[in-house]
């Protein structure tokens, strides 16, 4: 086997997907039995359905994705919606999704492609040695590498005895999926900007979301206890509390406990064993970038794994770290920082600081910056979804991608492959809007190459050498 991926959440079945695209034997262990159908991280970015766009996998999650209106995301729940826009995208709103429904797409697109998704398979041992990793569940598993995707208290990374250096939560809240059987005035009738969501009392503060029809997501913590209870008790009375006596609980579908905290592994790769999503980072839940920090993690080590297993020197697998950690690191500061501005009940000075931020995002030049950085549209490798025009007709940027290899895109029709890369990256001549002669596209979207350098040395150095050529 090539890879043995152990998580079935996001990020593991994305990396399922893009390892399979790539032709490598990937099985995923699951220690659930079944999917829980609990919304968690229901907020796609716009950068993510991009990058899911290039994989044709954007239709099946819309289909999937609640009411909501259309906004661009938030920064620390402050009153002044992100704009999108100026970053020249197809999808500058954020996309309101049960995480499990992500997962059900992800999931059937893998095993579509070859991958395995073994549940119940819980991991009791993880040994590496020079040739590959064993993994033990009720049996043993080997493969040439594996990949941690288990989440935030990884068995994985336990195992291994890895520190996870960070801080702890500052406080605990519940995060619960309810049915409603009637409800106040308060309750919102769609999901929209987290300032236009969120409510707070002398005690309470919390959050409900439509997920469709009597479903809502019920978000919410008390200063007073440092664990709220897990109860349909306790949910109703935080419920009446915050939203009023008309707002009554049908049912309690799943919950759950989460914080605040905020850590992350020094180094994403141990020999044989990456790790990836909440494995190797957390942090706060504001700004909704769990999911989507998890799935960026996948497309960037999948196509390294799988050009590695097909020849690509070993130090390729190296810039994934050097690649991940620090777009992680940058998600633990600003999500550090919301943290400070969105306290419930702020007292007069952080009161203060809150209305001068809010003015600055006001500014055209600052909503910009923080929609790039939320959305992660800012991110330098990132080439918009332009239109093409090519000998077989129109098509764009997204497009050209689906099939998981390097496109290189050549705009001036003068470019050509160097001997022996063409069995392995697609060329495309077209005509678009940019003033760039042409661009080298690895699988993962991100562009290697602006047409300034010779392309074979940005060929080699991108791959190093993938493929054999």
């Amino acid at each position: 086997m090539d890879v043995i991926v152990v998580g079935a959440g996001p990020a593991g079945l994305t990396l399922a997907h893009e390892l399979a695209l790539g032709g490598a034997e990937v099985v995923v262990l699951e220690k659930l039995t079944e999917r829980i159908e609990q919304t968690k991280g229901g907020t796609i970015q716009p950068r993510t359905a991009e990058l899911l766009d290039a994989r044709g996998l954007l239709d099946a999650i819309r289909e999937r994705q609640f009411e909501r209106a259309a906004v661009g995301g938030h920064f620390a729940g402050l009153p002044v919606p992100l704009d999108c826009t100026p970053w020249q995208t197809r999808h500058p709103h954020t996309i309101g999704i049960p995480q499990w429904k992500v997962e059900e797409v992800l999931e059937a697109a893998a095993t579509a492609r070859g991958a395995r998704v073994l549940r119940g398979q819980e991991v009791t041992a993880v040994r590496a040695d020079d040739t590959g990793v064993t993994v033990t569940t009720d049996r043993d598993l080997r493969a040439r590498y594996v990949v941690a995707c288990d989440g935030a208290h990884s068995t994985v990374r336990k195992l291994l005895d890895l520190p996870f250096p960070g801080r702890p939560g500052t406080y605990r809240a519940v995060l619960a999926d309810v049915r409603l059987s009637a409800v106040s005035e308060l309750v919102p009738a769609q999901a929209g900007h987290m300032s236009t969501m969120t409510r707070t009392t002398a005690d309470h503060w919390g959050m409900l979301v439509p997920t469709g029809g009597d479903h809502y997501r019920f978000t919410y913590g008390k200063r007073d206890e440092a664990e709220p209870p897990m109860t349909a008790e306790a949910v109703q009375q935080a419920l009446t509390a915050i939203y009023g006596e008309p707002t009554t609980l049908a049912e309690v579908r799943t919950i759950s406990r989460f914080s605040d905290a905020t850590r992350q592994l020094e180094n994403y790769r141990h020999g044989r064993v990456f790790f990836a999503g909440d494995a190797a980072h957390i942090h706060g839940p504001l700004g909704g970038q769990g999911l989507n920090l998890g799935v960026q993690d996948a497309f960037n080590l999948g196509w390294k794994l799988a050009a590695t297993l097909r020849g690509a020197a070993d130090s390729l697998l190296d810039t994934y770290h050097a690649e991940r950690h620090p777009k992680a690191a940058r998600v633990l500061h600003h999500t550090s920082a919301q943290r400070v501005l969105a306290v419930p009940n702020p007292d007069p000075d952080l009161r203060a600081l809150s209305e001068i931020y809010t003015d600055l995002m006001r500014l055209p030049d600052t909503n910009r910056y923080l929609a790039g950085m939320m959305s992660g549209l800012d991110d330098p490798t990132r080439l918009p979804d332009l239109d093409l025009v090519t000998a077989d007709g129109p098509t764009r940027v997204a497009e050209v991608l689906r099939d998981g290899r390097a496109v290189l895109l050549d705009f001036t029709g003068d470019v050509e492959l160097p001997v022996g890369w063409a069995e392995h990256v697609n060329l495309v001549r077209a005509k678009a809007d940019t003033a760039l002669p042409a661009v080298l596209l690895r699988p993962d979207a991100a562009v290697a190459w602006r047409g300034d350098t010779p392309l074979e040395d940005a060929l080699r150095a991108t791959f190093q050498p993938a493929f054999g050529a």
